[in-house]
Order: C-alpha cells, then sequence, then structure tokens
C-alpha cells in the first residue's frame, strides 16, 4: 500500500485474519469487493436488509474478525495508494477483473484498534463536510442545466409577434437524409469521412471517431458545407432531432442517413435554424413526432417537414441568436466553476485518504495494544480451532445396483453464488 509510516509498521492485515463464512449468504456488515471494472478494488459494507441475501460470482465477500474494525478496511481500499497498487493487478481486456488471488494480495496497514477507531472517526468527519460541499456543486450544475433548457426555450417563443412568418421546416430550408452505409462501400477508389449519430451531439461535432466509405459518383450530393444543421434521425426518444452547426470542420466530410442535413434558405440564418431545433429539442416537440422501432426513436424527414418553424426578419434572427449565446455563455462559466469545485472535491478526498493510511491524520498513543499484538491473537484464536471436515455421505446400495449406467452430472447453476476468501 505504500509507505506505512505507523509505529508497529509490520504489522499489516491478510486474508488470514477473515473469521470463516460457509454459509452462501451475506449478512449486515459483511465487507463486498467487486471483482470486476476499470477502477478497482469497488468495496461496500452490507446494510441492513429484510430478507437474506446472495451476492453474484463477481463480487467477493469478506467479514472480519471482530477486532478488526471493518470500516478501517472499508476505507483502506478507497485509498489512492490501494488503487494504484490494485490497478497494476488488474488483468483482462474488454472485462478488466482483480480476482480471488490479487484480492488476497492488496497489503492493508493495521495500526492499533483503538486507532483504528479514531482514523475512522476522523475520516469520516472530514469526508462528509466534503461531501456536503460536493452536493451542493451538484444541486448547482442541475440548477444551471434548468437555466440553460430554459433560456433556449424562451429564446424562441411560442406565440410569434405579428412582423414575424410562421412557416414549417421545409419552407424554411430544405432537408435531406444522408446515405445509407453498405458493406460494398467500406473499400473503394474514393473513401471519404463521414458523420454519423455517434459525432453530432447538441451544437458540438465530435471528431474523434470518424469513419470512411466510398463515395464514388456521390460525393457532391452527400458533402458538408459550412451552415448545414445536423439533427440526428436515430437516437433515444429525449435526444432524437440532437442539433449541432456544421461549422467547417472536419474539412471534407459527408454525412450517412443516421443524421438529417438542414440548409437554411435565403430568410434564415444557420445560427437561429440551430436555436429553432435546440428549442424544439428541449420543449420536447421532437418527441411528439418520433416513430419507436426497436427501442429507438425515428424523427423522419417527412414528420420533420411539417413541423413549425418561425421565422422572424434577418435583423431580429440576429439579435435573438446574440442574446441567447451571451446567456448560454455565462452559464457555461459557472458550470467550468463548478467542475473545478468538484475536482478540488475529489482531490481532497484522495489527499485525506492518503494522509489517513499513512499515519498522518491522528496522533498515534503508545499506550494502545500493538496490532502485531492483536493479529497474533487472531492468528493463535484461528490456529486453536478445529478444522472442519468435509464427510460424504454413504451411497445407496440399492440404487447403485438398479442404474445400468453412470448419472448425466448435475449442471452448473445459472446463478453462481459468491466467491469467498480462502480462509
Amino acid at each position: 500500500m505504500g509507505d506505512g509510516e505507523f509505529r508497529d509498521e509490520r504489522a499489516y492485515i491478510s486474508h488470514e485474519h477473515f473469521e470463516d463464512l460457509r454459509a452462501h449468504e451475506a449478512v449486515e456488515g459483511d465487507l463486498l469487493l467487486a471483482s470486476l471494472g476499470e477502477t478497482l478494488p469497488r468495496v461496500a459494507i452490507l446494510p441492513k436488509l429484510d430478507e437474506p441475501s446472495i451476492v453474484k460470482a463477481d463480487v467477493i465477500r469478506a467479514r472480519l474478525h471482530p477486532e478488526i474494525l471493518t470500516k478501517w478496511v472499508y476505507y483502506a481500499l478507497l485509498a489512492p495508494q490501494t488503487r494504484a497498487y490494485a490497478g497494476a493487478l488488474i488483468r483482462g481486456v474488454g472485462r478488466p477483473r482483480l480476482g480471488m488471488a490479487a484480492m488476497k494480495a492488496i497489503p492493508v496497514p493495521m495500526p492499533p484498534l483503538a486507532e483504528q477507531h479514531r482514523i475512522v472517526e476522523a475520516l469520516e468527519e472530514q469526508l462528509s463536510r466534503i461531501g456536503s460541499g460536493a452536493a451542493t456543486l451538484t444541486q448547482a450544475r442541475r440548477r444551471l442545466e434548468g437555466l440553460r433548457k430554459r433560456a433556449l426555450v424562451s429564446s424562441v417563443p411560442d406565440e410569434v409577434p405579428s412582423s414575424w412568418k410562421m412557416t414549417t421546416v421545409e419552407g424554411a430550408g430544405t432537408l435531406e437524409l444522408g446515405r445509407a452505409r453498405h458493406p460494398d462501400w467500406h473499400h473503394g477508389p474514393e473513401m471519404r469521412p463521414y458523420l454519423r449519430v455517434a459525432n453530432v451531439f447538441e451544437d458540438r461535432i465530435d471528431t474523434r471517431d470518424v469513419m470512411e466509405m466510398d463515395f464514388s459518383g456521390v460525393w457532391e450530393k452527400y458533402r458538408l458545407e459550412p451552415g448545414d444543421v445536423l439533427l440526428n434521425e436515430g437516437q433515444s426518444p429525449h435526444l432524437v432531432g440532437r442539433p449541432a452547426l456544421y461549422r467547417g470542420n472536419p474539412k471534407g466530410v459527408a454525412f450517412t442517413n443516421s443524421l438529417l442535413r438542414f440548409k437554411a434558405g435565403n430568410e434564415v440564418l444557420p445560427e437561429w435554424a440551430l436555436l429553432v431545433f435546440r428549442r424544439h429539442l428541449h420543449a420536447k416537440r421532437f418527441m411528439r413526432e418520433v416513430r419507436i422501432t426497436t427501442n429507438i426513436a425515428h424523427l423522419s424527414a417527412k414528420r420533420l417537414k411539417k413541423v413549425e418553424f418561425p421565422v422572424p426578419p434577418l435583423d431580429v434572427q440576429k439579435q435573438l441568436v446574440q442574446r441567447c449565446e451571451e446567456l448560454l455563455s455565462g452559464i457555461a462559466a459557472m458550470d467550468r466553476q463548478v467542475s473545478i469545485g468538484l475536482r478540488r472535491a475529489d482531490a481532497l478526498k484522495a489527499s485525506l485518504l492518503r494522509q489517513a493510511f499513512t499515519g498522518g491524520l491522528v496522533t498515534q498513543n503508545s499506550d494502545d495494544e500493538p496490532a502485531s499484538t492483536l493479529l497474533a491473537r487472531i492468528a493463535a484464536e484461528r490456529a486453536a480451532q478445529p478444522k472442519l471436515k468435509r464427510t460424504r455421505k454413504a451411497p445407496d446400495r440399492r440404487a447403485a445396483e438398479s442404474a445400468s449406467v453412470a448419472p448425466e452430472p448435475t449442471p452448473t447453476p445459472a446463478l453462481a453464488v459468491q466467491q469467498e476468501f480462502d480462509l
């Protein structure tokens, strides 16, 4: 776990200091450790449940000796130095795993029991304050998201002034569906990059994963031009119609039939079209036009063309777009400050955990019983316990005589029980 600075540096807890637990059942106070995931170990202390429970095979359950504080081990496994140690032991591609042997290999520093209590008490007091601050910041972020949506929705009024014109998407510009993908076009003489749903977010195009296919003979038809507005044709219901303005980056790119392209007419600014579509997205206007197939919502070009589209004079469009961008810019600036605060909270938590498990959080008391004495006593208790021997049930003689062939092996249950420390 790193450099331990406790008075008794040789005292480390291991699987030998866990109690035996032979029943396949988890109870209140058991320590649960996830064996799968990107960031391991993930741990939890089982709370009180109304009914007995078991845990899945990808969860390791451990029960500590009564003289070892469970919360101490819980927090120790969350410490940055523990995560760094465990990270080097993770194996597997696609499903990273920290198996039983690796779990046993993680060393946890062991101070005297009295000091465990003092450290956990001080740790929880400070973590509570950090958690309270982080919760306030998270609540502020939710409010900022609400303000952002309100700014977008209110920028385009439901009832337009008499100087505006109310038309439809079809009347405000042209709408086209992108090119379908096909295995025959994975290779060809005119390979070009294209955008798909995975690249188009709200007013943002992600260029990190742009794919290519052959556009021989159809490149000009599907080539994007700056000012084109792209909308997701297929998505989850609350995200269908999510729009972004193509501003020329990446250059020389087309689009597929998972996207719709809107080209603004002479009376419409592309930025205004984007604002109208963002308003419709957050006002859930697009959801009224979707059709769902195989859990994916689709917004067809035919239905989108009939959606209302307000068109104010060009100078008014420019003013409204500018005012909305100023509001969104201010909200984004506040959100960045929230992000900074949340990162600081994470850094404080990590620093506090690191300090707690290197002996620097509370003062040490020379009158405390050394941890090595405690662990030696636990080991002696375990050694004195009689080892349980498995008994084999005598075979049924009549059944053996009547069986002409060996019975088929019993299949493994679909739901496996939890792993346990080898005690």
